[in-house]
């Protein structure tokens, strides 16, 4: 059964079912009575309390809007249904004391107007700049809005009856109108509450967290795959599809992931086994088809890489597995670094070489252990090359301002020390010119003549 079918269930002479002519009219004549002050009294009550019950619930995060709580505490999704459930828990009180016209027309409105506090702010949350999501917003408050009308003047029997006159055959089964509208109705509601539980669960997992972040971001996903699927399974069965009917699509669905969605499920593999084995997390510093980024997010799909230029580059995890991936920070965050100077042949190395060794060691972002060296690495042709290498801590944060520094610090230890920085030098000679000019050569006086060998 689905799940707004569910209150065509109840036949109690005061439950909340669509009304017949007879007891509209007698619905009417009842909200003349003086009883009916003490139902307004009451049912304002539960408002009251239900406004009262979600601003103690909310406490101190008054200042902090949410879908749960809203802004104003009355335009969340907890205060209408508190507010349905405590106008119910009145409705039986009051059941066999008073008649109930006000709460036969409140339960329904209440109802509705938690269907679409639900929807809008679920979706809201979730696509907060679309414009198709407005629409939708707009469409799913007509239809609730209007499904309460037709349900309190008594016409929404009328309508269903009409609906499942509508059938047709899938299968050795038969599926009316009405089922395949209150299943899709029934499905739109579990995933709205699928994609809610699921995104209010991964932000109370990340929330605040700094170890275990690429495990806690891989059961997230896990728990929304999970709960995808389970609603998809009550929608299936809401509508009245046999689900053991679905092993030949299982089967289709295989042979589709086999050949037309191989590169599809070898990402979304990929990315359960980089989550579970830890050999990339988010934060860590890695370089993939030469970019080199900082690791933002890693989804079921693919990785977000965003480098220090602020550039993002966004890697299928399937490549992530396949290719070879230098990751800076897997062990240990440190990096060595290196940078070259030439000094002149003749130069006192055992002098220079310790002073250019302090002057790198003090710079603040040059670890002290371990710490910077100088090597003589290699006789160039114009002069002693001198390799620096040093370790950085937050590569990060870039390499190149660490580098830059050192190339000033090694730059102003040498005019220090007063060692020259050998480059290649050109001579350019100057000619002086031929005195005197020598005179061009005369054209011939006559015309040129050609012979040609006799045969």
């Amino acid at each position: 059964m689905s799940l707004f079918a569910l209150p065509m269930a109840v036949s109690t002479p005061h439950a909340t079912h669509p009304l017949s002519a007879d007891e509209l009219a007698q619905l009417l004549t009842q909200l003349q009575q003086p009883t009916v002050l003490a139902e307004v009294a009451a049912l304002a009550a539960c408002l009251g309390l239900a406004w009262l019950l979600v601003r103690l619930w909310r406490g101190a995060h008054s200042d902090a809007p949410s879908i749960w709580f809203g802004r104003k505490v009355f335009d969340g999704i907890l205060f209408p249904l508190v507010a349905l459930m405590l106008a119910l828990a009145a409705r039986r009180a009051l059941l066999d004391v008073i008649p109930l016209p006000v709460f036969r027309l409140a339960i329904p409105v209440l109802s509705s107007l938690a269907v679409i506090r639900l929807t809008v702010k679920v979706l809201g949350a979730a696509f907060p700049n679309s414009t198709t999501v407005r629409v939708v917003e707009r469409t799913v408050s007509w239809l609730a809005w209007l499904a309460t009308v037709l349900w309190v003047t008594g016409v929404m029997p009328l309508v269903l009856d009409e609906l499942d006159q509508v059938t047709w055959k899938i299968g050795s089964g038969e599926v009316s109108l009405r089922k395949v509208i209150e299943g899709s109705l029934s499905a739109i509601l579990v995933m709205i509450l699928s994609l809610s539980i699921s995104s209010a669960i991964e932000s109370r997992l990340l929330k605040g967290a700094t170890d275990n972040l690429s495990m806690r971001k891989m059961a997230a996903n896990v728990l929304r795959a999970l709960l995808l699927a389970v609603g998809l399974m009550l929608a299936l069965s809401a509508v009245g599809i046999d689900l053991t009917a679905l092993s030949v699509l299982g089967g289709a669905v295989g042979v589709g992931l086999g050949f037309g969605l191989q590169k599809l499920a070898a990402n979304y593999v990929s990315g359960f086994v980089i989550l579970a084995e830890r050999s990339l997390r988010i934060g860590d510093l890695v370089r993939v088809d030469n970019f080199e980024g900082v690791i933002t997010d890693i989804n079921t799909r693919f990785t977000v890489l965003r480098s220090a230029s602020g550039r993002e580059s966004i890697v299928p995890n399937e490549v992530l597995i396949t290719q070879r991936v230098e990751n800076a920070s897997l062990a240990d965050r440190r990096v060595l670094l290196t940078t070259v100077v030439q000094v002149a042949y003749g130069t006192d190395l055992n002098a220079v070489m310790p002073e250019l060794q302090s002057a790198v060691a003090a710079i603040p972002r040059v670890l002290d252990d371990p710490a910077p060296s100088v090597l003589l690495s290699n006789f160039a042709a114009d002069g002693l090359e001198l390799t620096v290498a040093f370790w950085i801590a937050d590569p990060e944060a870039g390499q190149l301002g660490a580098r830059s520094a050192v190339n000033l610090a090694v730059l102003d230890t040498l005019n220090r020390l007063g060692v020259d920085i050998p480059f290649p030098q050109r001579v350019v000679r100057h000619l002086p010119p031929v005195w005197p000019p020598v005179p061009p050569l005369a054209p011939p006086a006559g015309p040129l003549e050609v012979s040609s060998p006799t045969p």
